[in-house]
């Protein structure tokens, strides 16, 4: 394992060797830190949002407002995570700079940071504004994000529909939920 600064690095869980500013739909979970419920409760089977869950829905919703090139599939608050649908379709092409301005560290810090326009830069900008707002609004709250989120990678309709099935239903499954911890 790989140390920065004294401290160890943990490898990424994104599938190695994959493009994730590829075209096409991803299933995300974003949880809070140590899985503390600050975005409402489940009550017979439906999500009661908190006003903490009201803002972390109103960004997803805004998402495709700061990139274009996604549409939003299928998504749910839940008391301690999120679980959502990003589809992205980006038929225009980036243009690099041929100049390089790359020192030592900035190799460094390009080789961790999620390239533009993938499904990190768009997880990392929701979190960012999420946390942002609920830090003003609630300042005594800590709220924090878990540092990593899951991925999976839709690969075809019926895997589409299965999991949008998942979390249109997540709230009315949420005491049989993984995430349902004491």
């Amino acid at each position: 394992m790989k140390q920065w600064r004294g401290k160890y690095r943990v490898a990424s869980a994104r599938l190695q060797h994959y493009d994730y500013r590829t075209n096409g739909a991803y299933f995300i979970t974003i949880c809070t830190h140590q899985q503390v419920r600050f975005f409402g409760e489940c009550l017979d089977g439906e999500m009661k949002l908190s006003t903490m869950g009201a803002i972390v829905q109103g960004f997803w919703y805004e998402i495709p407002k700061h990139f274009a090139f996604v549409s939003l599939g299928e998504f749910v608050v839940m008391p301690n995570h999120v679980h959502g649908i990003l589809i992205l379709n980006n038929t225009v092409e980036t243009l690099h700079c041929n100049v390089s301005t790359d020192t030592p560290k900035n190799e460094f810090f390009s080789a961790i940071s999620p390239d533009a326009g993938s499904v990190s830069t768009i997880v990392r900008s929701y979190k960012s504004i999420c946390s942002k707002h609920i830090h003003l609004a609630f300042p005594a709250q800590n709220f924090r994000w878990q540092a990593r989120f899951y991925d999976h990678i839709i690969r075809d309709e019926p895997a589409y529909e299965k999991i949008s099935n998942y979390i249109l239903h997540n709230p009315a499954s949420w005491e049989d939920d993984k995430f349902n911890l004491p």
